[in-house]
Parts: structure tokens; sequence; C-alpha cells
């Protein structure tokens, strides 16, 4: 018989498929994120809460005043990343804001060093 028996090979192989399945690890898309404690006493000092405003014009607002632009945005977080403690960023969209200025913001209060910044008024984006 010139044939080869390929059976053996296909069983050995099927097991090899098996186990790099069973050991390749399971891929996750998540965020972690750093969640306080429970026993996590509050701060002393209450912290200073700066409100940001974005309007559907994609101008900005701080505390209710209007701002020139994104270059104003940027020197005012900059002002207050380097203060001793760090204000409370409230950013609050406007539901017809495009996403892009609201990015814009976020990233910038990230990258100048802000540690504190949260979302309000996503209730406004419930059906």
């Amino acid at each position: 018989m010139a044939d080869i028996n390929t059976t053996p090979l296909v069983d050995v192989l099927l097991v090899l498929l098996v186990m790099l399945i069973i050991t390749i690890p399971i891929q996750l898309h998540s965020v972690n994120l750093e969640m306080p404690g429970r026993n996590t006493p509050p701060p002393a000092v209450p912290p200073e809460i700066v409100r940001i405003d974005v309007t559907p014009t994609g101008a900005y607002l701080w505390n209710g005043q209007p701002l020139s632009g994104r270059a104003e945005l940027e020197t005012r977080l900059q002002q207050a990343a380097a203060e001793a403690q760090q204000p409370e960023i409230h950013l609050r969209p406007n539901r017809r804001a495009k996403y892009d200025h609201v990015a814009a913001a976020l990233a910038s209060a990230q990258r100048l060093g802000l540690t504190k910044i949260g979302l309000v008024g996503s209730e406004q984006f419930a059906p």
C-alpha cells in the first residue's frame, strides 16, 4: 500500500487546535477604573467645583461665563491644574453639542493633568 494514513495526523492537529483555543487568554474590551474604597473618609475641605458647559454652537462656558475659544479654555484648565488642590471639573454638554467639542474639552483636561473630571447632565440623553 503506497498511501499514507492521515487520520492520526488530523487527530493530533485537532487536539493541538483545541489546546491552543483553551490557552489563549480572553480579550476583554473593558476599562480598568480605580474606584475609591468603602472606608475612604470624606475630604476635610469640600473641593472647588468648576462647571464647563458646551453649547450647541461649540462655545464653552466657564461657570456661566463665555470663553473666547478653546485656547482660553486650555489656559483656564492649565491654571486649574497648577493649583495645589485641583478643582472638580463638571463637564456639561448640551444635547445638540457636537461630540468633537466635548471630546476636545475632555482631551485638554486630561492632557493638562486634571484628574477630577466628570460628565454631568447625562439624564438629558435618556430616551
